[in-house]
């Protein structure tokens, strides 16, 4: 094998391995980008059920408090007459 032969050989088997480890950090970058995005996205969603379980509840509260509210100022009235 002539020199030049060796050169070009060795420069191919260099750039078929740079581009087969390119290839395989990319796909590692990509699937630890996808996972972060599943558990954003599981996050999120845990997020929304317990923000309606807290909205369920101040709608609970509010109308406890309007009946409330509502009782105080009718004792009110019956005690003026």
């Amino acid at each position: 094998m002539s020199r030049a032969s060796k050169v070009a050989l060795g420069l191919s088997v260099l750039l078929t391995a740079a581009t087969v480890a390119g290839v395989h950090l990319r796909q590692r970058q990509d699937r630890q980008r996808l996972r972060d995005g599943v558990i954003r996205d599981i996050e999120r969603q845990n997020r929304k059920k317990e923000n309606i379980r807290l909205l369920g509840e101040q709608i609970i509260l509010t109308e406890q408090l309007e009946a409330e509210r509502k009782k105080i100022l009718l004792e009110k009235g019956s005690q003026k007459t």
